[in-house]
């Protein structure tokens, strides 16, 4: 194809700083980055600044000293009062220079499960923990433990761990509808083949038909990304969970806090056994809780799940902080408002130049497709063009409350002209031969 290029270790003297050293990662880290969804490729290969020097607001300097307007990911969802929001950094320094670790445990940790509890009055007891995966896998192990069962079934993205990669071992395709496509199960025990049984979305049959054929103990599931739920199936998941004594799990690390003060189960009027939160929960710092019911979450008890680490204290203060600028700011309802405005200004943008776009999730989570064979060249177009105007972008937008309508309007303007170029691909003008280097990624690929 054109535009394509298959190259290993290239370092010129053109190369941003960032670029070089990513160079020099590929070499020392697998894969390049700790994360996927931060890897150049998936943005702009052999182009994307790379790596940060410094961040605030929705302001981000590379390795060079350019300044860009972040209006991509935001730290993958992690940051939606901003880099690096004054009393959330302020809070941190102090615990800093109190100490953030020592034989005792910090008094934090049991104010952050009390602060969830009260936010959720339908659940009794909390488990800490760092990481989304971490509080995925924790969440699995009280489940089962408490179901007696081994089954799980489950709908959506739920990490990197082997009882959620163990989808693809009978059938490779199991997880590419549920987020990323192409994850490859290399390294999970053969032994965990159908241990969790895959479910689409808003299909309540599939789902029934899933718990009529296996001994499923738990239930699973985001309660929405891409799509709103449709003919009551969250609260028919609920009422099979409860009539078959399933344990229903509602994984919010990316969904909480964005619509909601709290779970946006609070908003379908539909509560989980148990429920997870990570990424806006401390703002950029490392924080995630797993909350449940009483008679679940002491199951727990009977099983060994332990961390040093989650005994630290940054984690829960920045929690704490984040929480109390939540209430006082009323955040959810900012991010929301200001992610529906982008959404009808991506569709206006759209029909103004006869372009079909597909949009996709929660309005603070915006992101959109161009309904095209070319949708991954345009993609790569416009992160090139917006590049090179100072701004961090894709098609997607994970709206913070530093994104203000002045920071918008600029990032329109200079959108509009890329959708009439595109306008004119769609009628026959080349993109490929307009791209500096190869597409982005989608989904898993395996680096060279």
């Amino acid at each position: 194809m054109k535009g394509i290029r298959n190259q290993s270790m290239r370092i010129t003297s053109d190369m941003g700083k960032g670029q070089k050293l990513y160079e020099k990662a590929k070499t020392l880290i697998p894969g390049g980055t700790m994360l996927l969804s931060k890897r150049p490729e998936m943005f702009l290969p052999d182009q994307w600044p790379a790596y940060f020097s410094k961040a605030k607001g929705c302001k981000v300097w590379d390795l060079d000293g350019k300044e860009y307007t972040d209006v991509s990911i935001m730290g993958i969802g992690t940051n939606i009062l901003g880099y690096g929001n004054d009393q959330v950094d302020n809070a941190v320094q102090q615990t800093i220079s109190a100490g953030n670790m020592s034989t005792l445990n910090c008094p934090e940790e049991v104010q952050l499960a009390e602060k969830l509890v009260e936010l959720h009055p339908w659940a009794d007891m909390v488990r800490l923990a760092r990481t989304g995966g971490e509080a995925n896998a924790i969440a699995i192990r009280i489940a089962r433990a408490a179901s007696g069962k081994d089954k799980v079934a489950f709908c959506g993205y739920h990490g990197w761990h082997d009882w959620y990669l163990s989808a693809n071992l009978g059938d490779s395709h199991h997880l590419a509808g549920h987020l990323l496509p192409g994850l490859n199960p290399a390294g999970v025990p053969k032994q965990l083949l159908e241990s969790v049984i895959p479910f689409t979305y808003n299909n309540y049959d599939e789902l029934l038909s899933v718990v009529n054929t296996h001994d499923i103990g738990v239930i699973k599931m985001e309660v929405s990304r891409n799509m709103e739920p449709r003919n009551g199936f969250l609260q028919k998941v609920r009422a099979l969970a409860t009539k078959r004594n399933i344990v229903l799990i509602f994984d919010e690390c990316t969904s909480g806090f964005r619509q909601t003060y709290g779970g946006l189960h609070k908003l379908h009027g539909v509560n989980p056994d148990m429920a997870l939160f990570g990424k806006a929960l401390g703002n950029g710092y490392a924080i995630t809780a797993v909350i449940g019911k009483r008679e679940v979450m002491e199951a727990a008890q009977k099983t060994f799940i332990s961390s040093t680490f989650w005994t630290e204290r940054i984690g829960p203060t920045a929690a704490l902080a984040t929480l109390d600028v939540m209430g006082k700011e009323k955040s959810w309802e900012t991010i929301t408002e200001t992610g529906r405005s982008i959404k009808q200004r991506w569709q206006e943008l759209a029909d103004i130049h006869s372009l079909e776009i597909s949009q996709w999730g929660l309005p603070a989570l915006a992101g959109f497709s161009f309904v095209s064979e070319n949708n991954l060249a345009y993609k790569t177009y416009i992160t090139q063009e917006l590049l090179a105007k100072g701004y961090l972008a894709g098609n997607s937008i994970y709206v913070s409350t530093a994104h203000t309508q002045e920071i918008l309007n600029d990032y329109f303007s200079n959108l509009e002209c890329l959708f009439l170029t595109i306008r004119e691909f769609e009628d026959g003008r080349d993109v490929y031969a307009e791209l500096k280097g190869p597409i982005c990624h989608d989904g898993f690929k395996r680096l060279n």
